[in-house]
């Protein structure tokens, strides 16, 4: 099969969210198909400014086709319309301007895809929120798949997106948690659809085994492991002249993934007496405090970010809003405890299903919830195996992209604009055949 992905941002210098995910996934089906991504020439999602080239590349096996972007975004402006229009009536047209302004505004990437989608068994777009997505999944709905990446934020409740997931074929949930919100808020058409997540790799030579996992069995500790499992995450701290516990982040240092709130709360853990430090890895969008128990360890590859999470004792994820969360199901598989944010329904359903972290609803949870994680070793091992458990049972690759591909098989029949309407006829006759049996229920005497 020859697919396309369809993302706003793709590189390997982009670490988290739907960009790193969707690189996962792409990369991964590469190695069965004829995969191309279809994306901009912006590396930076403030500006969108492009910054790789125009044209055809190749990163990790992975076709990429980048277009550029028609213009940059100026942030305060952009902040202050996106403040208006989700606080005043306005029309479809606001809410264009609002889509062209937000970026990236790729006019040639849509106009590619108009001209060239005949060339693609599948059209996989990622992120339900910006351009490429929102013009691009009218071209050819009958063969798309749409990975909305979707949480509960004020820009979801713009009327653009009710088309947005009416149109595909076919959705890939990320969580049980996303597919209840997205379906309790949109109207869907789609023919298929399954919760599937992204593949995790869990270190070579400590993944517990199915016949483990079915047994009960935990995988042994880090103590009981070979010294060279261990060395990584040693050369690491030695790396980064890190030499006491450390709580870890990574991902983008930004008030919108809660790091803000995060270094407040740490700060008002150390002044509690609490030991430590904490480890900020990945880009910096926001200025770091000059405070000894921080340290910036910058953008890592990506071997050196799971030595990172290996490292150390707790991985904190501060984020109010995820669809998935990659960092904590990367620390749950290095056999790390998180501790979350609560704020988050994906974060508090990932912690309580896998029994390998906890979360904090404010300050004081914070510092409790921490304080106990980076004393109590038996604790921290105890949900570490819980977390290497989990990802095992639901998110290692072959299960994901056996989802994908029973997805791929599905589709099919009903790639045909003709096809799909006798498929939506069946399933309209299905839902009618429902609402009059419960029609019928409801005219039964009541006791």
């Amino acid at each position: 099969m020859k697919i396309a992905f369809i993302v706003q941002r793709y590189g390997t210098e982009i670490l988290g969210g739907s960009e790193y995910h969707c690189r996962l996934i792409a990369e991964r089906l590469a190695e069965r198909h004829q995969v191309e991504v279809l994306t901009s020439c912006a590396r930076d999602y403030i500006t969108w400014a492009n910054e790789y080239p125009e044209g055809t590349d190749r990163v990790r096996g992975v076709t990429v086709r980048r277009f550029p972007v028609a213009e940059t975004r100026d942030i305060e402006s952009f902040n202050r319309y996106s403040e208006w229009i989700f606080t005043s009536r306005h029309s479809r047209q606001d809410e264009m301007e609002w889509l062209r302004r937000q970026g990236p505004w790729v006019p040639s990437l849509v106009e590619y895809l108009e001209r060239h989608h005949h060339q693609y068994d599948v059209l996989i777009f990622f992120t339900y929120l910006y351009a490429p997505t929102v013009l691009g999944i009218r071209v050819a709905p009958h063969k798309s798949l749409l990975v909305p990446t979707a949480h509960d934020e004020p820009a979801i409740r713009l009327g653009i997106y009710r088309d947005v997931f009416a149109a595909p074929a076919g959705i890939v949930w990320n969580t049980e948690v996303e597919r209840r919100f997205v379906t309790a808020h949109f109207d869907l058409r789609a023919i298929v659809e399954d919760v599937v997540g992204c593949g995790v790799d869990l270190p070579e030579g400590v993944a517990i085994t199915d016949e483990d996992d079915r047994e009960g069995l935990a995988p042994p500790s880090r103590e009981a492991l070979a010294p060279h499992l261990q060395g990584p995450a040693i050369a690491f701290r030695r790396r980064h002249r890190i030499h006491s516990p450390f709580a870890l982040y990574g991902g983008r240092i930004d008030p919108g993934k809660g790091c803000e709130e995060m270094l407040e709360y740490f700060r008002t853990y150390v002044d509690e007496g609490g030991e430590g430090m904490l480890v900020l890895m990945g880009t910096k969008l926001m200025p770091i405090p000059d405070d000894p128990h921080v340290r910036f360890a910058g953008l890592l590859p990506d071997a050196e970010r799971l030595h990172a999470l290996e490292a150390a004792h707790v991985v904190i994820v501060p984020s109010p809003h995820e669809s998935l969360s990659l960092l904590a199901l990367e620390a749950f598989a290095m056999g790390t405890p998180v501790l979350a944010n609560a704020r988050s329904e994906v974060l508090v359903d990932h912690c309580r299903r896998s029994n390998a972290g906890l979360y904090y609803a404010d300050r004081w949870e914070f510092v409790e919830a921490l304080s106990l994680l980076m004393r109590d070793a038996a604790l921290r091992e105890a949900l570490g195996r819980n977390g290497k458990a989990y990802v095992n049972r639901h998110y290692r690759w072959e299960t994901i992209i056996g989802k994908y591909e029973r997805m791929f098989a599905r589709l099919r029949p009903a790639q045909r604009p003709a096809g799909r309407e006798r498929e939506r006829e069946r399933v309209d006759r299905r839902d009618r055949g429902r609402e009059q049996r419960r029609g019928r229920g409801d005219r039964r005497p009541r006791r």
